[in-house]
């Protein structure tokens, strides 16, 4: 297989180290010593899924065992799949090239619904039955993780089973129960895996409630990641320092599915991240969660670690901050390279809009965080909204184009390269969330806002930019969808449909033809819902119960 994919098919693709493997800290075990094998899978392309620390994460609990193998396996390009399907060769994983169908078991980590398709390709091209109800006990078992799983319905009738929440623990204790029931029926063990908390099987609809890991600082971490050949989304060795997040914006999926707030120590941190830079070379370090301001020695421990590698030339990022003067001196302190941007995130135009959504931002905060970061000398500010927020009127609209030019004004009091970058993104209504129960605006009305904006912003410096309302629409739907569009998913994918995440592959008008085809109108999704009717994903429990998201969605009575 690596020979004819090396002399035959690489040669004929864009990006051929995509598929090569080998790269520095890639775990190669001999196949055939090894009892139990696992295929970790990214439902798109290697620089998207090479970023992806859950799958770093497992991918290194996994090896961390004797006894079983895991191995990486991404979404290939359309020139890939078709070299592949014209080579009569199934997909293969970037460690052994084993095709897909030899492995015991299959795990994907979905972040994104606009990855659905995607997961149709390599199950297919992988010699797997799309239908979980299609598999035979000599199929590998098909499992999925990652923030879609608060609502599996849409693709549940692809997997035998899913993982709901945090995966560090649960997939030890999957692992271990696969091993010693190998015997079994298929039945018998997705049954016997769904006795496991937070693993949900489809076939079976059982009550699930999430898996949270308790301590982080005792939750094994990946000290020696694979060193991408390509350039990874995000390339730089990362220590996730928190999880979850005390803001509860009305809006944000992560955090109320997040729960509780957790911490790394602060030792821990410092030892993973010496221990991070060691083993791969990178000169920037980054520290992630939620809310990384949120983290109560964030002072020190940036402090600590900036002058820790100083002299090494290694620079310390801090994403997730909330952008206050804290906040900017300090990113600008641990910097060995001058901050070029900081990113504000006001959601809204108006401070009506801002309060209804939970956003604990005044237009004071943001003006204090802007007038902080001018004085620093940055120069380039990225602000982030959302269009079609409940209660949303033209006004609101219109007020994202008044703060853009205040901020504009403001910087060009320090500097006149000041440049003002306007991202539009429309509001989809998350599961788990307080406006899970809200209307979404149409592709019509989104396009009609973007334009009302662009319109009224009348300033050079200021740029505008907005997410593809098409992509917003897909998303929208299938983020709040059911069973029924499993099919669909099918069907776009045989009309065509591939990589819809990227702006230049989706095909909006093959949806509506596979929607069509399905006898299901996709707008249904999409309407608002009433607060006693019965939710696709009601059998998850995140740990927040139903009447806080009605209470804190502002439509509870009384």
């Amino acid at each position: 297989m690596k020979d004819i994919l090396y002399e035959k098919i690489l040669p004929n693709v864009q990006k051929p180290a995509r598929y090569i493997g080998n790269e520095l800290n890639a775990v190669h075990k001999d196949w055939d010593k090894i009892p139990f094998k696992v295929a970790l899978a990214y439902p798109d392309t290697y620089e998207i899924g090479m970023s992806n620390l859950g799958i770093a994460i497992l991918y290194h609990i996994l090896n961390d065992q004797k006894d079983v193998l895991a191995e990486r396996v991404f979404a290939p390009w359309p020139d890939m799949e078709e070299q592949l399907q014209t080579s009569n060769l199934k997909l293969p994983t970037l460690e052994s090239f084993k095709p897909l169908n030899e492995f015991d078991l299959l795990g994907f980590g979905i972040g994104h619904e606009l990855t659905y398709t995607n997961i149709v390709t390599m199950l297919k091209l992988g010699g797997i039955p799309l239908w979980s109800k299609d598999r035979k006990d000599s199929d590998p078992l098909v499992m999925a993780g990652g923030p879609c799983t608060f609502n599996p319905e849409p693709v549940a009738d692809f997997f035998d089973f899913f993982v709901i929440g945090e995966g560090e623990e649960v997939i030890v204790e999957i692992v271990s129960k696969l091993k010693n029931n190998r015997a079994s029926s298929r039945e018998d063990r997705i049954a016997e895996l769904s006795k496991i908390p937070g693993v949900y099987a489809p076939n079976l609809k059982n009550l699930t409630k999430k898996r949270i890991v308790k301590d982080l600082s005792s939750t094994p971490y990946p000290l020696k990641p694979i060193i991408p050949y390509i350039d990874a989304v995000h390339d730089r060795a990362v220590v996730e320092i928190m999880r979850g997040c005390k803001w509860g914006c009305k809006f944000c999926q992560a955090g109320w599915t997040g729960r509780p707030v957790r911490e790394k120590k602060m030792d821990k941190v410092v030892e993973i991240a010496d221990n991070l830079l060691k083993n791969t070379g990178y000169e920037e370090l980054s520290l992630i969660s939620l809310s990384s301001s949120d983290y109560s020695k964030i002072d020190e421990l940036a402090k600590t670690l900036a002058r820790k590698y100083e002299k090494k030339r290694i620079s310390i990022s801090l994403p997730s901050m909330r952008t206050n003067t804290f906040s900017i001196n300090l990113a600008k302190e641990i910097s060995r390279v001058r901050p070029s941007g900081v990113t504000l995130a006001p959601e809204a135009g108006t401070q009506r809009l801002r309060d209804y959504i939970g956003k604990n931002m005044t237009e004071e905060n943001i003006i204090e965080g802007v007038e902080a970061a001018f004085k620093q000398g940055i120069s380039s500010i990225k602000l982030y909204f959302m269009l079609g927020l409940p209660t949303e009127i033209e006004e609101d609209v219109l007020a994202i184009c008044d703060l853009s030019r205040k901020i504009l004004q403001i910087g060009k009091k320090h500097t006149n390269r000041t440049k003002v970058v306007v991202n539009l993104a429309t509001f989809v209504p998350k599961p788990h969330t307080p406006l899970q129960w809200e209307k979404q605006i149409s592709i019509e009305e989104t396009l009609e806002k973007q334009r009302l904006i662009k319109q009224n912003v009348k300033a050079k410096a200021i740029q505008v930019r907005w997410h593809q309302a098409e992509s917003s629409f897909l998303e929208g739907v299938f983020t709040r969808g059911d069973r029924e569009l499993a099919k669909v998913v099918e069907k776009a994918w045989q009309l065509g449909a591939r990589l819809d995440a990227w702006y230049e592959h989706i095909k909006l008008d093959i949806w509506f033809r596979a929607f069509a085809e399905c006898g299901i109108d996709p707008n249904e999704y999409l309407r608002e819902r009433k607060l006693d009717e019965p939710l696709p994903w009601d059998f998850i429990d995140t740990g927040v119960i139903k009447e806080i998201l009605i209470r804190e969605s502002g439509k509870a009575k009384g």
